[in-house]
């Protein structure tokens, strides 16, 4: 079976990286791509990539031939998913959505740091989050709603925190965690989108590295609840001149009640939680992850070590922002919903160069 799919806001890298997988799945038909900006012009006039793969133009956001898809993507910024989420879900149609929109479960969470009141709350509840190694449950719920004919919601993570909980998740779920989590990450310019600014601008990101939002990221309550530790992250975001990419190096203090924790220990706990998992993969102790490792593809590479006189762990993951950071984790996410495997249409295999 052959399901419809649309893209909203598919001329931003997210929404682009999307329309390419989607075209080469074989499950997902692409129907509909949006963008206020290029309507009515051809995808491969505005990405030659796509020329003599597809025919397909933009049309606007407002296309009311999304309310006959069966899945619509939403690549928009932060409260545009405010305004096409509860139409479409009421038309039928399952969202899958790579906004901040519906990611935070408290509304009041949503008005504090996105400076907007939430203004359908009711969908909340319903919201699987998207990060299927650390909310399967919710996504399976979704996946049971669609299956009833019902329109399902997904909220897929951030870029940042998926790296950054993927990193964290299996020592906090542990127990052995006390304090501060602290989160450095560095990010390609792809991940602030594709408006260009100041600080996006070639001749100032090429040459230099800086960090941006300290302790006031919009990441941060979302991290913090994914961990369910509210209050204790404190996350640096960087951005460094590359296209595509985020590493993630999060520093954690183990209990002393842990007494007997060593890097073997910590490496064998993080390989054991992943053990079943198709994009996660654990690296061989003494190996870091790289981001050119993942570039392209849904993986994540972590990278595990510890200091035991001041006992800091220490955990690394890298990611593609643009993979399982967005698109590919929402195909991932569609997926599950629809009953498809995990990992249809997909690639398994980075850039290797």
């Amino acid at each position: 079976m052959v399901f419809k799919a649309g893209v909203v806001g598919a001329a931003g890298f997210a929404g682009v990286e999307l329309v390419r997988r989607i075209i080469e799945h074989p499950s997902f038909e692409l129907s509909i791509i949006t963008s206020d900006s290029d309507a009515g012009q051809s995808l491969a006039s505005v990405y030659p990539a796509f020329a003599g793969i597809t025919d397909i133009a933009f049309s606007r956001h407002d296309d009311p031939a999304l309310e006959g898809l069966d899945v619509a993507f939403l690549a928009v910024p932060h409260t545009a998913s405010l305004a096409v989420t509860p139409r479409l879900i009421a038309a039928g149609v399952t969202v899958i959505d790579l906004s901040a929109d519906y990611r935070l479960k408290d509304p009041d969470l949503y008005e504090k740091w996105y400076g907007v009141p939430h203004t359908s709350t009711e969908l909340l509840a319903q919201a699987a989050f998207g990060l299927p190694e650390l909310a399967a449950g919710e996504l399976q719920q979704a996946a049971q709603l669609h299956a009833q004919g019902k329109a399902a919601l997904v909220a897929c993570a951030g870029c940042y925190p998926t790296a950054s909980s993927l990193a964290a998740f299996p020592a906090v779920h542990a127990g052995i965690v006390e304090g501060v989590i602290n989160v450095h990450a560095v990010s390609g310019v792809t991940g602030a989108g594709k408006k260009p600014s100041s600080r996006t601008h070639y001749c100032h990101a090429s040459q230099g590295a800086e960090a941006y939002g300290v302790g006031t990221h919009r990441h941060t309550p979302e991290i913090e609840q994914i961990l369910s530790a509210p209050g204790r992250v404190m996350f640096v975001p960087h951005l460094v001149p590359m296209n595509r990419g985020i590493l993630s190096t999060v520093s954690m203090q183990v209990a002393s009640a842990a007494s007997d924790f060593t890097l073997q220990v910590a490496h064998q706990l993080y390989a054991d939680f992943y053990a079943a998992s198709q994009f996660v993969t654990v690296l061989p102790l003494g190996s870091q992850p790289h981001t050119s490792s993942v570039a392209g593809t849904n993986n994540a590479h972590i990278g595990v070590g510890y200091r035991a006189e001041t006992r800091s762990l220490v955990v690394t993951c890298a990611i593609d922002n643009l993979g399982k950071g967005a698109a590919d984790q929402a195909i991932q996410c569609a997926n599950i919903v629809f009953g498809l495997s995990e990992g249809e249409g997909l690639s398994s295999v980075a850039l290797p160069v």
